[in-house]
């Protein structure tokens, strides 16, 4: 009964109409059809002052809407006598304004998600040990928390238990729990499993990942598309064509009737709403992706997307340096294999910042190396690290500094894109160790996809050198590269670039200009409140390029179920308006199918919600060269 109220009380002129109509059927029972005909027809034609006086306001804000159609059918159903037809017309109005809403709704219902299970209380330890809950606002960095089980995690936190499984869903679109230990990252909107655990907090809760993706959603939702604004257009040649076809059809009959009979199947006043309904799904699609649009103009923009540029370095590259060979000195005998050349060069370069460092520590932890504590230690910046481990003199860093300390040094060839670690153990060239910033294993696929969506041109922008950037390229089938590419030099490029729109894609700081420039910028794998993520018009929140793709086809399925769903409303109706110009549709009957009609095409739009297949245009087969080295 209660949403029975809550309903009366959202739609009460479709509830006013219902009861108009009880009370018209009631009097014409009793035989006094003569009145019931003066109230339906009074309060039809209210009905129609008041869509009047909305068509006024609309056209002073230069708006053209199907509001004349709805008004004229109305008041020549009520001149012609088809009383009970007017009031269905205003049911029509009503209902349809009622299922739009609810459709709408309906569309808005992931996003609205993210409202509703915004973290508002974190549990947080106090300086005798106790636990006071507080407002996540109040959540100052370095705080530590306790975190319940099937908790959201409230802020940007670190693990400081020794281990947890979260499930991540609401912000990557994954729906695999995702196993963390002492030390890792935790995002603000992931759920604990079912152990409680203490975390410290590293952000802020107004910069935490799921306040960005909140704040990204509300600017998503408000935004309005050129194709909903595009779709009012058709309304001035609709309007045309319905007061013609009426106009003839009273001429050549004589009778006005045939007139109105016409404009009761002309008035489908939510009928180019659906546009808008199938935007609001398609954003809503795509966050279930893990990709977060914010703006409805930017599923059109992607939608007609021609050229799409990429940033190198973390796009279509993993950013980061991986081990890809180990060359152990055959000098050191059979027991001095890659595992202890990678052991013993790991456990130098934990007393390194390098880059190159991180690597490599990551690759002995990977095969499951322990690495060995130093009794004396020492970074030469910019040129390696000595140690002592064992008893043992370890020099690591590039061949002049280990050449400068060690005997027997044998620079190494090596493709483009290598970079080489040289290691000594007591004087006496070990090895080397080669390492490469490798192409995602998404990249050749996503690019495959683009180019079946439409994509007809592919540029490669870094800020890498020539010898580096070519090789990406070329096993990604890009022949359009442009290396050692400043901030400023990036925008000028993609603002030459054609054919237009162009998307442009990256992930950093350096981004931002070029994002911002672009038809359509993403910022991939985008964490925390970045400036490329505040400079794009679409954010993707996981470390994952194929959503470039998900996104443009996602984007080509909406702007088709949109114009499909304008123009299935269009021919339908123009079909029900030549039947009723004939005199084979009555009025009443007429206007019970353009109810009909209106929740057809809303349906269609609601379409979008679901996943879809794209039309393939092409296709292109890349191959990726497999290495000689073992790993």
């Amino acid at each position: 009964m209660t949403w029975f109220v809550a309903a009366v009380r959202r739609y009460p002129i479709v509830a006013i109409t219902v009861v108009v109509g009880l009370v018209g059927l009631g009097l014409a029972a009793t035989g006094n059809g003569a009145v019931a005909q003066w109230v339906i027809s009074a309060f039809a034609l209210i009905v129609a002052a008041m869509q009047a006086w909305s068509m006024v306001r609309r056209l002073m804000r230069g708006q053209f809407g199907l509001d004349v159609l709805a008004v004229i059918a109305i008041v020549s159903t009520v001149i012609v006598g088809e009383y009970w037809a007017s009031l269905i017309i205003v049911l029509m109005i009503s209902g349809g304004e009622a299922l739009e809403d609810y459709a709408a709704g309906r569309a808005e219902r992931d996003l609205r998600s993210l409202f509703d299970r915004a973290p508002v209380r974190a549990h947080r330890y106090t300086a005798s040990g106790g636990i006071e809950d507080v407002p996540v606002d109040e959540v100052a960095v370095g705080d530590r928390l306790l975190l319940r089980p099937s908790e959201i995690v409230p802020v940007d936190a670190v693990l400081e238990g020794r281990e947890a499984s979260l499930d991540e869903s609401s912000l990557t679109g994954e729906g695999m729990p995702v196993d963390k230990v002492r030390g890792d990252q935790l995002w603000s909107g992931s759920v604990n499993g079912s152990g409680a655990v203490d975390i410290r907090a590293t952000t802020l809760a107004s910069a935490s990942q799921y306040q960005l993706i909140v704040k990204l959603v509300a600017e998503a939702s408000a935004s309005k598309a050129p194709m909903v604004r595009l779709a009012d257009r058709y309304s001035i040649p609709f309007t045309i064509i319905a007061l013609v076809i009426g106009a003839i059809a009273w001429a050549i009959s004589g009778d006005p009737v045939r007139f109105a009979e016409v404009l009761v199947v002309a008035t489908p006043c939510p009928l180019l709403l659906a546009a808008p309904i199938a935007f609001m799904a398609g954003m809503s699609r795509s966050s279930k992706s893990g990709v977060v649009v914010k703006g409805a103009s930017a599923l059109e923009q992607l939608a007609a997307a021609r050229t799409v540029a990429f940033d190198k370095t973390g796009t279509l590259t993993n950013g980061v340096p991986e081990v890809v060979a180990l060359y152990p000195e055959p000098g050191f005998g059979p027991d001095f294999g890659p595992d202890e050349l990678l052991g013993v060069v790991a456990s130098a370069e934990q007393y390194s910042s390098h880059v190159l460092a991180a690597a490599l520590r990551q690759a002995a932890t990977d095969r499951g190396i322990a690495l060995r504590e130093a009794s004396r230690a020492g970074e030469v910046a910019t040129h390696g690290v000595e140690a002592t481990i064992d008893g043992r003199e370890i020099i690591v860093g590039k061949p002049s500094f280990v050449a400068d300390r060690a005997t027997g040094v044998q620079r190494r060839t090596l493709a483009s894109g290598e970079a080489a670690v040289y290691v000594a153990l007591d004087g006496r060239f070990a090895g080397t160790v080669v390492l490469r910033d490798e192409m995602r294993e998404e990249a050749p696929a996503t690019l495959e996809r683009l180019r079946r969506s439409g994509i007809r041109h592919v540029i490669l922008l870094t800020g890498d050198v020539e010898q580096t950037a070519r090789p990406i390229a070329e096993r990604l089938g890009i022949d359009d590269v442009h290396a050692e590419c400043l901030p400023q030099d990036k925008v000028e490029l993609v603002r030459s670039a054609r054919p237009r729109p162009v998307i442009m894609v990256g992930d950093g700081v350096n981004d931002a200009p070029v994002l911002a420039v672009a038809d359509v910028g993403i910022a991939l794998g985008a964490r925390g409140s970045t400036a490329a993520s505040e400079s794009a018009d679409v954010v993707i929140l996981v470390d994952d390029v194929s959503r470039v793709a998900d996104a443009v086809e996602i984007g080509h399925r909406t702007v088709h179920i949109a114009l499909q769903s304008i123009w299935l409303g269009i021919a339908i109706s123009v079909a029900l308006m030549l039947t009723a110009a004939f005199g084979w549709l009555p009025a009443i009957v007429g206007a019970a199918l353009q109810e009909v009609v209106d929740l057809i095409t809303i349906l269609n739009a609601l379409r979008a919600l679901l996943p879809g297949r794209t039309v393939a245009l092409r296709k292109t087969t890349m191959r990726r060269p497999v290495g000689d080295a073992v790993v």
